[in-house]
């Protein structure tokens, strides 16, 4: 067999060896390997895959690349593969697409794919009603174990899940749950209302999605079942997608967290314009919020004249108070992300930062204390070490509590990352600095 890469067959435009190496790779290689070509070479391997083949790759395709596809392809294969994809997954590719794009393609969809892709569409942009999947298998508690088992035979093979079970009552609102390992081992006599249990998760429609999915990951759960306002089931959200949901948010709250805007795409899909555009507005901000820095200084520039040797410690500071507020921004960023920390615990985090920021101050100034001392004199070793002590508790209070605050506002905590608690503290610390300088050299 051809081993040489599919990206290499595809551009060298070698079909007899591509179509070989397609049909003897796992769906999920030949997918990680189409996603680093572009929209025309994507098209190409897709011509040759099997209709039935063509489909896996693309249900395990990221929206962005499956929107690739559908670009290349433009012929009736498109609408096998979005008809064959379950609701929730079709949704999502169609949140990439043009709005006329969409509004064809559902025209050409089934009644019964285009009323369930319709009702998932409905829901906001970020709620789990718009993510989670209207193809389930109920059961009501009066059903027996052998009853259950033959309508999950007849209704399971377009269920997107079977092993958890929602069991609702006579007016369809969730009363419990059960699994199909349950029913397998039960006697076909017992009624489902004797093995279901009555502890359920479960959310509302309107939930946020990242809630949803923590709810799924934290309690270890096969599918979380999505009921409306009236307790009535709607929808599951199965483990897969929660998965793929947590993916998305910590994949955009990691680039918000490193200065730049979420690329959506994977990296070598994205030209080097759409990279510098990514990143290009995040610097422009932070050279906005850097001219603070720029006014401090100026501000203070006849204490610089005076004392010129006060310059020399300005990128030691600053690097200090930012490298301190980062620290605990980051913290406290993945602690709110996991549910360890809510808006109700600031206070407690605020206090805890500060005792913190206070010991990591006095480490530091301890040991620039002696050195400085030696080489500029003692009032220079006082002047560092009040002001590593103020800079990193003031930085360490700051980098805490801006992420909680800003979740108050509505704005993601993500969002107030390392670069803009870097530039913020720089500001306040160089005031510390000269405010402090002033003092004790009675400048």
């Amino acid at each position: 067999m051809d081993t040489a890469p599919i990206e290499e067959l595809v551009r060298e435009g070698d079909v007899t060896a591509l179509t070989a190496r397609l049909a003897d790779t796992p769906v999920l290689t030949v997918a990680e390997e189409l996603s680093r070509l572009d929209g025309s070479e994507t098209a190409v391997a897709f011509r040759v895959l099997s209709r039935d083949r063509a489909l896996e790759v693309f249900e395990a395709l990221d929206p962005s690349d499956q929107q690739q596809v559908l670009d290349g392809l433009r012929d009736d294969r498109v609408l096998h593969l979005v008809e064959n994809l379950d609701p929730d997954d079709r949704v999502r590719l169609f949140d990439e697409l043009p709005a006329k794009v969409v509004t064809l393609l559902l025209e050409q969809l089934s009644p019964a794919e285009r009323r369930m892709t319709g009702l998932l569409m409905g829901y906001p942009e970020d709620s789990v009603g718009r993510h989670m999947s209207p193809e389930y298998v109920s059961l009501r508690a009066s059903l027996t174990v052998e009853d259950a088992l033959a309508r999950i035979r007849r209704e399971g093979v377009d269920a997107e899940t079977i092993y958890a079970l929602p069991v609702l009552d006579d007016h369809r609102r969730l009363i419990g749950v059960t699994g199909l390992r349950s029913l397998i081992v039960a006697d076909p006599a017992t009624r489902i209302g004797d093995l279901m249990t009555t502890d359920v998760h479960m959310v509302t429609t309107d939930t946020d999605r990242e809630d949803a999915a923590r709810l799924v990951r934290e309690a270890g759960l096969i599918a979380l079942p999505v009921v409306d306002s009236e307790q009535r089931l709607v929808g599951v959200l199965t483990v897969d997608d929660a998965m793929e949901i947590l993916e998305v948010e910590e994949t955009e709250d990691f680039a918000l967290h490193g200065g730049h805007a979420p690329l959506n795409k994977p990296y070598l899909a994205v030209s080097a314009f759409g990279l510098a555009r990514a990143r290009g507005v995040w610097l422009l901000v932070l050279i906005i919020a850097a001219a603070l820095t720029v006014n401090v200084l100026q501000f203070f520039e006849d204490t610089l004249e005076q004392v010129v040797t006060l310059a020399l410690f300005i990128p030691l500071l600053i690097d200090t108070g930012g490298n301190s507020g980062a620290q605990a921004s980051t913290a406290v960023i993945r602690a709110m992300a996991v549910g360890e920390v809510r808006l109700a615990d600031l206070p407690r985090i605020v206090w805890r930062e500060a005792r913190v920021g206070v010991l990591l101050g006095a480490m530091l100034a301890v040991a620039v204390f002696i050195p400085v001392t030696l080489i500029w004199g003692a009032d220079f070793g006082f002047v560092m070490a009040i002001t590593l002590v103020t800079i990193c508790t003031w930085a360490t209070i700051a980098g805490a509590a801006l992420p909680l605050l800003a979740k108050r506002i509505g704005i993601d905590p993500a969002v107030v990352s390392a670069p803009v608690i870097t530039t913020l503290v720089d500001a306040t610390g160089l005031v510390i600095y000269f405010l402090v300088a002033i003092t004790i050299l009675g400048l």
